[in-house]
């Protein structure tokens, strides 16, 4: 991997100063453009050897380019705060909104290039990048390199420089091992997660005109073609769109596939007798649980999706009034806002993930990817297809991470709907929960139907089962989601004391 960038190159200050006047102008103008179009982020992973000029290569990239649209991130070591989360929640929450560069001094790579024989997420370094460059992210990964020798030899000359060489230098850069067991471990890193869309560039850093004026030029190129590609992919993806709603506007009907709603008993019912009787104990249940919970560091994540007028917001309400509230949170989804609209749609609810012990409810989820973005036709049909892909890859990490992940949909009949629609809409006080949105989706049934059929058999795995909840009678649906619920809790609770 590293063979062919340990030749030395060297580029003289007169060619250097030659290129550097026009390097300069076409990044500048190129991250205005990308700004203004702000239809996708860059994303730059710098890395290397010490003395090779990882920061002298940052200090430069943010003082040639606009630094306000530019975030820079020197991840070290995890806080305690990151470490009750999975692993990626640090680096989700710090992805830049489209338009912007996020600048990364080791990305998510630290612990690869420092653990002995490589880290064991890996795999999962290449889903995060795969799922990023899918929706649209330019990744550049630079790595700085320079022999054993040219390291033994390399002065750190950085620190000459009269206005920037306090800061500027690769003295402050660490290594985590000698350099010959580093550089193993960083080679099988790069060749493990070198890919066409997010590729390794290996630039050796003897030469600091050479390494410089590759390094911009690599991220001149990257830039511009990827600029000219994302607006020939929008095209075509808006293309699509307006091709599919008008499509869909010509045809007559819709039938919904058969799958897993066919099968559910709507017709179960529990007597308001019946239902005093089984509140209480639950409840009392569900709070000592939550107790252990919080001492064990257990986290908890409670997706509701359903039917609109399914009952979600009155089932939150019964598991919350059980709950310490300084233990819990309830996540409302709506219609993205323009920060969340910036950014994958999965990042709003990295950002929302609790520290250890903390139960988080989600009160409509990630799901809306595969069912209103999908019958909507929002995004394209190769969109909504991968992020089936991409919702289990997140959810198997928060289940690696020994986060308990509940998942609900609340189902009831177009009957039912109808009912509780009226009597929303004839409710002074229930009248606005009703709106235009619901009338909307209600006329869309059998395209719901179809949507959430394949949801629930794609999406429905061993460490993230969906559950299915019959919900025409509201009293049995909340006594199930209960029961589900502790159960679930009981189960992560008697795993954790089993390690």
């Amino acid at each position: 991997m590293f063979k062919a960038a340990e030749t030395g190159t060297k580029l003289s200050d007169a060619a250097f100063r030659a290129a550097r006047d026009q390097l300069r102008f076409d990044l500048v103008e190129l991250q205005q453009r990308c700004r203004q179009v702000a239809g996708f982020p860059i994303i730059i992973v710098l890395a290397g050897v010490q003395g090779a000029g990882v920061v002298d290569s940052l200090n430069l990239l943010n003082t040639w380019m606009d630094p306000r649209w530019i975030h820079t991130h020197a991840i070290d070591r995890p806080s305690d705060e990151e470490r009750e989360r999975p692993l990626f929640w640090r680096y989700w929450r710090s992805l830049p909104a489209a338009g912007n560069i996020g600048l990364y001094l080791d990305g998510w790579y630290g612990e690869a290039f420092a653990k002995k024989g490589g880290a064991p997420h890996l795999r999962d370094i290449k889903a995060f990048e795969r799922t990023l460059t899918d929706d649209g992210a330019l990744i550049v990964k630079i790595w700085l390199h320079l022999t054993a020798a040219q390291q033994k030899r390399k002065p750190d000359t950085h620190q000459l420089d009269p206005v920037f060489g306090f800061r500027a230098s690769d003295a402050t850069w660490p290594q985590p091992a000698p350099y010959g067991a580093f550089v193993a471990t960083a080679a099988k890193a790069l060749k493990a997660t070198h890919t066409d869309a997010a590729p390794w560039h290996v630039i050796n850093g003897h030469d600091d005109n050479h390494r410089r004026a590759t390094l911009l030029t690599i991220l001149r190129d990257a830039m511009e073609n990827h600029r000219k590609a994302w607006r020939t992919k929008a095209k075509a993806a808006a293309k699509e769109i307006r091709q599919a709603v008008k499509a869909h506007k010509k045809r007559k009907g819709v039938t919904s596939l058969a799958g897993p709603l066919s099968k559910v008993d709507l017709s179960k019912t529990m007597s308001a007798a019946a239902y005093a009787k089984a509140f209480r104990p639950r409840q009392d249940r569900l709070y000592d649980l939550q107790k252990q919970a919080h001492a064990a560091g257990v986290s908890t994540v409670i997706a509701f999706e359903g039917w609109d007028a399914a009952g979600k917001g009155g089932a939150i309400r019964r598991v919350t009034y059980a709950l310490s509230a300084r233990n819990y949170e309830v996540v409302p989804i709506a219609a993205p806002n323009d920060e969340e609209r910036a950014h994958h749609y999965l990042w709003r609810f990295w950002r929302h993930l609790g520290r250890a012990g903390h139960m988080t409810l989600f009160d409509r989820t990630w799901y809306g990817r595969v069912l209103v973005e999908r019958v909507d036709r929002f995004i394209t049909d190769g969109a909504w297809k991968r992020a089936y892909k991409e919702i289990n890859e997140f959810e198997k990490q928060l289940a690696d991470h020994g986060t308990l992940l509940v998942k609900f949909w609340l189902h009831i009949d177009a009957g039912e709907q109808l009912k509780r629609f009226k009597e929303r809409r004839d409710t002074p006080y229930k009248r606005w929960k009703l709106t235009d949105d619901d009338w909307h989706n209600r006329g869309k049934r059998a395209l719901y139907e179809a949507a959430v059929n394949e949801m629930l058999t794609r999406t429905s795995t061993t460490h993230a089962p969906w559950h299915v909840v019959p919900a025409n009678d509201k009293q049995c649906a909340r006594i199930m989601i209960l029961d589900v619920t502790i159960k679930a809790l009981e189960r992560a609770l008697k795993q954790r004391k089993s390690r």
